[in-house]
């Protein structure tokens, strides 16, 4: 499946998985290697990756879902954090631009300015939006790149974020965005899709 309209037609949120099925690491690298090629503000890429699969962090989500069948049936369970501080990392994540010729020194400090300036001076509220804002951009192209290579997902916002940065010991300046549940969909009562707008309910040219 390679044509982008046929892909975004087929993935669905999955309800159901076909419980026992493994998805290997390296098939989850191939996907994460894709994945980084997301669009993030400044090139900040604050999306972090918390992939469970063990059987006892996997039920301690299970309960922080609120005990969906979907997350104990999946083969395994995503969590998607944003980083509120990922502004700091402007430096790190231009200086090999710098190193190479491509921007000069004075390019490369008037860039860090900015996008320091830019968020410390819209304060933590801002930081925290665009966390999950750029987390969410990189999970909807996560979600894309595992149908393709023939995997299911569900994105959920039901759970604890408590309880889950309590079980996987996220640090404070991680926001947790989502929850995705990946594996095989069990397709025996599957319902038909839900409406879809027409594009004239959610499309506006010039005003709203």
């Amino acid at each position: 499946m390679n044509d982008l309209s046929t892909l975004v037609k087929a993935r669905r949120s999955a309800n159901k998985f076909i419980p026992g099925v493994e998805i290997l690491d390296k098939e989850l690298e191939e996907m994460f290697q894709l994945v980084k090629f997301a669009p993030s503000a400044f090139n900040l890429q604050h999306t972090h990756y918390v992939v469970v699969k063990d059987p006892a962090v996997k039920q301690a989500m299970y309960e922080a879902s609120g005990k969906q069948y979907k997350v104990q049936s999946a083969s395994a369970v995503i969590i998607v954090l944003g980083h509120k501080d990922a502004y700091k990392d402007v430096g790190k994540i231009n200086e090999g631009l710098m190193n190479l010729g491509v921007i000069s020194k004075q390019e490369f400090d008037a860039t860090v300015d900015s996008v320091l300036g830019f968020y410390e001076g819209r304060g933590e509220a801002f930081m925290q939006d665009e966390a999950i804002r750029n987390a969410s951009l990189s999970a909807m192209l996560f979600m894309l790149i595992a149908k393709e290579k023939g995997w299911d997902t569900c994105p959920m916002i039901g759970f604890d974020p408590d309880a889950v940065r309590s079980a996987l010991h996220v640090p404070d300046r991680y926001v947790p965005a989502m929850m995705i549940a990946i594996g095989k969909e069990d397709t025996g009562s599957q319902r038909p899709r839900g409406y879809r707008k027409p594009t004239g309910e959610f499309v506006s040219y010039n005003s709203f």
